[in-house]
Protein backbone atom coordinates (compact mmCIF):
# COMPACT_ATOMS: atom_id res chain seq x y z
CA UNK A 1 0.00 0.00 0.00
CA UNK A 2 3.02 2.13 0.65
CA UNK A 3 4.44 1.88 -2.23
CA UNK A 4 1.18 2.52 -4.14
CA UNK A 5 0.93 6.19 -2.52
CA UNK A 6 4.82 6.56 -3.79
CA UNK A 7 3.79 6.11 -7.26
CA UNK A 8 0.92 8.32 -7.28
CA UNK A 9 2.87 10.75 -5.79
CA UNK A 10 5.83 10.24 -8.14
CA UNK A 11 3.24 10.54 -10.80
CA UNK A 12 1.84 13.91 -9.55
CA UNK A 13 5.17 15.47 -9.33
CA UNK A 14 5.95 14.63 -13.17
CA UNK A 15 2.56 15.30 -14.50
CA UNK A 16 2.38 19.05 -13.25
CA UNK A 17 6.25 19.88 -13.94
CA UNK A 18 5.63 18.63 -18.05
CA UNK A 19 1.78 19.80 -17.89
CA UNK A 20 2.52 23.64 -16.96
CA UNK A 21 0.78 23.05 -13.51
CA UNK A 22 2.01 24.92 -10.24
CA UNK A 23 4.80 23.84 -9.91
CA UNK A 24 6.32 25.84 -13.23
CA UNK A 25 7.61 25.20 -16.55
CA UNK A 26 10.76 22.76 -17.65
CA UNK A 27 14.17 24.97 -18.12
CA UNK A 28 14.42 23.83 -22.01
CA UNK A 29 17.83 23.28 -21.86
CA UNK A 30 18.40 19.61 -22.53
CA UNK A 31 21.56 17.85 -23.77
CA UNK A 32 21.47 18.03 -27.42
CA UNK A 33 20.06 21.53 -27.99
CA UNK A 34 20.93 24.52 -28.65
CA UNK A 35 21.25 25.54 -24.71
CA UNK A 36 22.39 29.45 -25.62
CA UNK A 37 19.70 30.19 -27.93
CA UNK A 38 16.87 27.92 -26.15
CA UNK A 39 17.74 30.13 -22.84
CA UNK A 40 18.99 32.90 -23.82
CA UNK A 41 15.49 33.44 -25.63
CA UNK A 42 14.02 33.16 -22.21
CA UNK A 43 13.71 36.96 -19.99
CA UNK A 44 16.03 37.09 -16.79
CA UNK A 45 12.78 36.79 -14.54
CA UNK A 46 11.21 33.95 -16.36
CA UNK A 47 14.34 32.01 -16.61
CA UNK A 48 15.72 32.53 -12.52
CA UNK A 49 12.12 31.74 -11.67
CA UNK A 50 12.29 28.49 -13.48
CA UNK A 51 15.57 27.53 -12.73
CA UNK A 52 14.59 28.52 -8.64
CA UNK A 53 11.63 25.70 -9.30
CA UNK A 54 14.02 23.32 -10.72
CA UNK A 55 15.99 23.71 -7.49
CA UNK A 56 13.02 23.35 -5.34
CA UNK A 57 11.56 19.86 -6.74
CA UNK A 58 15.17 18.71 -6.91
CA UNK A 59 15.85 19.40 -3.25
CA UNK A 60 12.16 17.65 -2.44
CA UNK A 61 12.88 14.09 -4.29
CA UNK A 62 15.99 14.11 -2.95
CA UNK A 63 14.18 14.32 0.75
CA UNK A 64 11.58 11.82 -0.30
CA UNK A 65 14.45 9.45 -2.06
CA UNK A 66 16.72 9.44 1.34
CA UNK A 67 13.30 8.77 3.29
CA UNK A 68 12.11 6.30 0.93
CA UNK A 69 15.88 4.65 0.94
CA UNK A 70 16.39 4.85 4.77
CA UNK A 71 12.39 2.76 5.09
CA UNK A 72 13.27 0.24 2.77
CA UNK A 73 16.98 -0.43 3.83
CA UNK A 74 18.35 1.36 7.13
CA UNK A 75 17.56 0.20 10.16
CA UNK A 76 16.49 2.94 13.09
CA UNK A 77 19.69 1.92 15.25
CA UNK A 78 21.92 2.82 11.77
CA UNK A 79 19.83 6.07 11.08
CA UNK A 80 20.63 7.38 14.56
CA UNK A 81 24.31 6.92 14.66
CA UNK A 82 24.81 8.15 11.11
CA UNK A 83 23.23 11.47 12.49
CA UNK A 84 25.32 11.39 15.50
CA UNK A 85 28.02 10.64 13.71
CA UNK A 86 27.67 14.54 12.36
CA UNK A 87 28.73 14.97 9.07
CA UNK A 88 30.49 12.67 7.17
CA UNK A 89 30.36 14.48 3.51
CA UNK A 90 33.55 16.18 1.89
CA UNK A 91 31.98 18.00 -1.05
CA UNK A 92 32.91 21.79 -1.44
CA UNK A 93 32.56 23.68 1.88
CA UNK A 94 30.34 26.19 1.18
CA UNK A 95 27.80 27.16 4.29
CA UNK A 96 25.05 28.54 4.41
CA UNK A 97 25.17 32.12 5.86
CA UNK A 98 23.79 32.77 9.38
CA UNK A 99 23.77 36.39 9.53
CA UNK A 100 22.65 39.52 7.49
CA UNK A 101 26.02 41.30 7.77
CA UNK A 102 27.43 37.65 5.59
CA UNK A 103 24.80 37.64 3.23
CA UNK A 104 25.44 41.26 2.31
CA UNK A 105 28.74 40.24 1.91
CA UNK A 106 28.09 37.80 -0.76
CA UNK A 107 28.30 38.82 -4.38
CA UNK A 108 25.44 37.66 -6.69
CA UNK A 109 28.79 36.49 -8.69
CA UNK A 110 29.81 34.02 -5.87
CA UNK A 111 26.31 32.82 -5.10
CA UNK A 112 25.69 31.74 -9.14
CA UNK A 113 29.72 30.02 -9.25
CA UNK A 114 29.19 28.30 -5.81
CA UNK A 115 25.67 26.81 -7.25
CA UNK A 116 27.39 25.49 -10.58
CA UNK A 117 30.09 24.12 -8.64
CA UNK A 118 27.74 22.04 -5.97
CA UNK A 119 25.93 21.04 -9.20
CA UNK A 120 28.79 19.65 -11.21
CA UNK A 121 30.19 17.96 -8.59
CA UNK A 122 27.31 16.04 -7.93
CA UNK A 123 26.23 15.27 -11.91
CA UNK A 124 28.91 11.98 -12.15
CA UNK A 125 27.60 10.75 -8.42
CA UNK A 126 24.40 10.73 -9.21
CA UNK A 127 24.52 8.86 -12.34
CA UNK A 128 27.03 6.48 -10.36
CA UNK A 129 24.36 6.00 -7.75
CA UNK A 130 21.73 5.08 -10.29
CA UNK A 131 24.21 2.23 -11.36
CA UNK A 132 24.18 0.94 -8.10
CA UNK A 133 20.49 1.05 -7.37
CA UNK A 134 19.55 -0.87 -10.64
CA UNK A 135 21.79 -3.87 -9.32
CA UNK A 136 19.51 -4.33 -6.06
CA UNK A 137 17.06 -6.85 -6.39
CA UNK A 138 14.54 -5.61 -4.28
CA UNK A 139 14.60 -1.47 -5.31
CA UNK A 140 11.02 -0.53 -5.54
CA UNK A 141 10.68 1.29 -8.57
CA UNK A 142 9.21 4.65 -7.36
CA UNK A 143 12.80 4.99 -5.82
CA UNK A 144 14.64 4.22 -9.03
CA UNK A 145 12.38 6.90 -11.07
CA UNK A 146 12.88 9.50 -8.41
CA UNK A 147 16.66 9.18 -8.78
CA UNK A 148 16.50 8.62 -12.39
CA UNK A 149 14.69 12.01 -12.59
CA UNK A 150 16.97 13.95 -10.25
CA UNK A 151 20.07 12.90 -12.38
CA UNK A 152 18.78 14.00 -15.52
CA UNK A 153 17.38 17.38 -14.58
CA UNK A 154 20.49 18.22 -12.42
CA UNK A 155 21.98 18.38 -15.73
CA UNK A 156 19.40 20.70 -16.95
CA UNK A 157 19.59 22.95 -13.74
CA UNK A 158 23.25 23.04 -14.39
CA UNK A 159 22.68 24.55 -18.50
CA UNK A 160 19.86 26.66 -16.95
CA UNK A 161 22.66 28.20 -14.41
CA UNK A 162 25.22 28.18 -17.04
CA UNK A 163 23.07 30.79 -18.73
CA UNK A 164 21.93 32.36 -15.61
CA UNK A 165 25.76 33.47 -15.34
CA UNK A 166 26.11 34.31 -18.98
CA UNK A 167 23.38 37.05 -18.62
CA UNK A 168 24.09 38.30 -15.31
CA UNK A 169 27.39 38.81 -14.94
CA UNK A 170 28.40 38.71 -18.94
CA UNK A 171 30.73 36.32 -19.00
CA UNK A 172 31.25 32.22 -19.25
CA UNK A 173 30.51 29.78 -16.67
CA UNK A 174 33.50 27.89 -14.76
CA UNK A 175 33.60 24.31 -15.92
CA UNK A 176 35.29 21.72 -14.03
CA UNK A 177 37.50 19.40 -15.56
CA UNK A 178 35.88 16.53 -14.35
CA UNK A 179 32.89 15.90 -11.62
CA UNK A 180 34.30 14.29 -8.87
CA UNK A 181 32.87 12.36 -6.19
CA UNK A 182 33.42 14.75 -3.59
CA UNK A 183 32.08 12.92 -0.51
CA UNK A 184 32.73 9.11 -1.21
CA UNK A 185 35.77 7.33 -2.52
CA UNK A 186 35.69 5.53 -5.23
CA UNK A 187 36.71 1.79 -4.02
CA UNK A 188 34.47 -1.12 -4.16
CA UNK A 189 32.32 -1.91 -1.44
CA UNK A 190 33.21 -5.09 -0.05
CA UNK A 191 29.70 -6.61 0.59
CA UNK A 192 25.95 -5.38 0.25
CA UNK A 193 26.15 -3.93 3.66
CA UNK A 194 29.00 -1.65 2.39
CA UNK A 195 27.33 -0.93 -0.75
CA UNK A 196 24.10 0.11 0.97
CA UNK A 197 25.70 2.15 3.34
CA UNK A 198 27.75 3.75 1.17
CA UNK A 199 24.59 4.66 -1.05
CA UNK A 200 22.76 6.04 1.67
CA UNK A 201 25.67 8.50 2.24
CA UNK A 202 25.39 9.51 -1.42
CA UNK A 203 21.68 10.51 -0.85
CA UNK A 204 22.08 12.02 2.62
CA UNK A 205 24.73 14.00 1.33
CA UNK A 206 23.33 15.03 -2.06
CA UNK A 207 20.36 16.21 0.08
CA UNK A 208 22.05 18.94 2.03
CA UNK A 209 23.46 20.28 -0.95
CA UNK A 210 20.73 20.19 -2.91
CA UNK A 211 19.45 22.49 -0.21
CA UNK A 212 21.94 24.70 -0.11
CA UNK A 213 21.59 24.81 -4.07
CA UNK A 214 18.01 26.34 -3.64
CA UNK A 215 18.56 28.51 -0.81
CA UNK A 216 21.26 30.27 -3.00
CA UNK A 217 19.19 30.42 -5.50
CA UNK A 218 16.29 31.73 -3.77
CA UNK A 219 18.39 34.18 -2.20
CA UNK A 220 19.57 35.87 -5.77
CA UNK A 221 15.63 35.79 -6.82
CA UNK A 222 14.96 37.81 -3.79
CA UNK A 223 18.22 40.32 -4.52
CA UNK A 224 16.32 40.81 -7.74
CA UNK A 225 13.58 42.57 -6.46
CA UNK A 226 15.08 43.77 -3.03
CA UNK A 227 18.27 44.08 -2.95
CA UNK A 228 20.65 43.29 -0.27
CA UNK A 229 17.95 43.13 2.32
CA UNK A 230 17.18 39.75 1.84
CA UNK A 231 17.83 36.63 4.30
CA UNK A 232 18.15 32.72 3.44
CA UNK A 233 15.01 31.00 4.22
Amino acid sequence: MGEKVQVVQCCVWLLLWFGGGTLGQPLECRAGADVGRRCASIPLDKLLERVVQHAELIYRLSEESCALFEEMFIPLAVRTQHIRGGNTCTSPAFSVPGSKGEVQQISDKWLLHTVLILIQSWIEPLFTLQDTLDRYDNAPNVLLNKTKWVSSKLVSLEQGVTVLIRKMLDEGALTMESHQSWMIESSEPADMVESVTKDYAVLTCFKKDAHKVETFLKLLRCRQTQGLSCFPI
